[in-house]
């Protein structure tokens, strides 16, 4: 498992970038995380859905509940406008720091 400061630093960035195509409810959002990182990153519930709330306090992603028949009620969320805006800055400053720790560690040409 990686260092919990380093998945609590870019949970935004995933949550954000999972939800750009389509709107996710939260236990797609979890596994998809697990299944992408090849397991090496997991959210459990305890953690992953005050994100979404304050994700949704801010205004970057909106929620929706949906009910489908013999299912329970799913609370679906999407990205907003000011969330895609959020997410391509995050993006930014991802790659940029990922080009510096790769300088500083001599990983760059690994």
């Amino acid at each position: 498992m990686l260092d919990r400061e380093l998945k609590k630093g870019s949970a935004e960035l995933m949550i954000l970038s999972l939800l750009e195509d389509r709107a996710r409810h939260g236990y797609e959002i979890s596994k998809l995380i697990e299944t992408r990182s090849g397991g090496t990153l997991r959210f459990n519930v305890a953690s992953l859905y005050p994100l979404l709330y304050r994700l949704e306090d801010r205004g970057w992603i909106q929620g929706r509940w949906t009910e489908k028949q013999g299912q329970r009620r799913r609370r679906y969320y999407k990205l907003t406008a000011p969330g895609r805006k959020v997410l391509r800055a995050q993006r930014n400053t991802w790659q940029s720091f990922v080009a510096a720790m790769s300088r500083i560690t001599g990983l760059e040409n690994a």
